[in-house]
């Protein structure tokens, strides 16, 4: 008679597992996660946005004060005192006051502090001693991206920067000293200020990349100092004729486009560069600051 031997439990209890072969093909057939290019930027740009909801208050005081006490001083003290300026002559005469000169040239200059600030200053701590630009680096995406992405965010600060500053521009005034604005179009108005936002930001993530942490009060002392005050901010560029040198050697500052781009658009009654040079110069200035921005972020961020 023929005895069944019974398997062993820990033989039962395996009867219906996988081998470890099995397992193995398994493993080696599973899908890879390939997180999309689109899904890894927008979650990047959601964590922008969260600090910038965070830092809301501090953002909107920062964005405001320069622009808010220049009107107030340029627009409603001096007039009020008797020292109202006028371009041209006097109101009576035909002349531009010199509130109508501020609104384009406030609006370029806000577009260049924010667009730096929000991209340099983050910048310089991120690839300070620390080093936490290494945790975004690691994100599953190209480090090229990762520059873009700074450049986007750094961009749509200083556009909303520009947005604020344009109602202060244009409520804060004297009596008989309020802006002669007319948007002449609107869609060039638009695409003026989107790419001089980019400007601005791809600037600062060139200037983010090669500055020292430890001569950052230099930024404003060479950069943005001279920039805004030779950036056609307070002043036509047509107006520096009487100064031909001037004139020209201006030409190398980016303001200067972005202030006359904007007051084509804003105050047409004032004489301005041709919109052909402008939008040359903030498209051109753009894809040069750019590719050599990317270039040195991708240097930084590998060394």
């Amino acid at each position: 008679m023929t005895t069944i031997k019974e398997a062993p439990p820990q033989a039962a209890e395996q009867a219906g597992a996988p081998s470890a072969a099995e397992i193995a093909a398994l493993i080696a057939e599973a899908p890879v996660p390939r997180p999309t290019l689109l899904k890894t930027f927008n979650a990047m740009m959601a964590r922008e946005f969260r600090v910038l909801r965070r830092n809301a208050i501090a953002t909107f005081t920062r964005a405001v004060m320069q622009p808010l006490l220049f009107v107030f001083v340029f627009a409603y003290v001096f007039p009020k005192i008797g020292g109202g300026f006028n371009l041209g002559g006097s109101a009576a005469a035909g002349g531009v006051n010199f509130a109508t000169i501020l609104v384009p040239g406030l609006m370029a200059s806000m577009l260049l502090m924010q667009g730096i600030m929000a991209v340099t200053f983050p910048l310089v701590m991120e690839f300070s001693w620390q080093r936490t630009i290494e945790d975004r680096a690691l994100a599953p995406v190209p480090i090229s991206v990762l520059a873009i992405q700074k450049v986007s965010a750094g961009a749509v600060q200083s556009f909303l920067g520009a947005l604020i500053v344009f109602p202060i521009v244009l409520l804060v005034h004297a009596s008989g000293q309020a802006p002669s604005v007319d948007v002449t179009n609107w869609a060039l108005f638009a695409v003026i200020l989107v790419f001089a936002s980019l400007l601005t930001s791809t600037l600062g993530l060139l200037l983010g990349t090669i500055m020292d942490p430890r001569k950052m009060q230099m930024l404003f002392a060479v950069i943005l100092l001279p920039a805004t005050m030779l950036g056609c901010v307070y002043y036509p560029w047509s107006a520096l004729h009487h100064i031909r040198w001037l004139q020209i050697l201006v030409l190398i500052n980016p303001m200067v486009y972005m202030s006359e781009g904007l007051r084509a658009v804003l105050t047409p009654t004032l004489p301005h560069m041709p919109m052909w040079g402008v939008l040359l110069a903030l498209v051109g200035g753009t894809v040069v600051f750019g590719y050599l921005g990317t270039r040195t972020f991708t240097k930084r961020v590998l060394t």
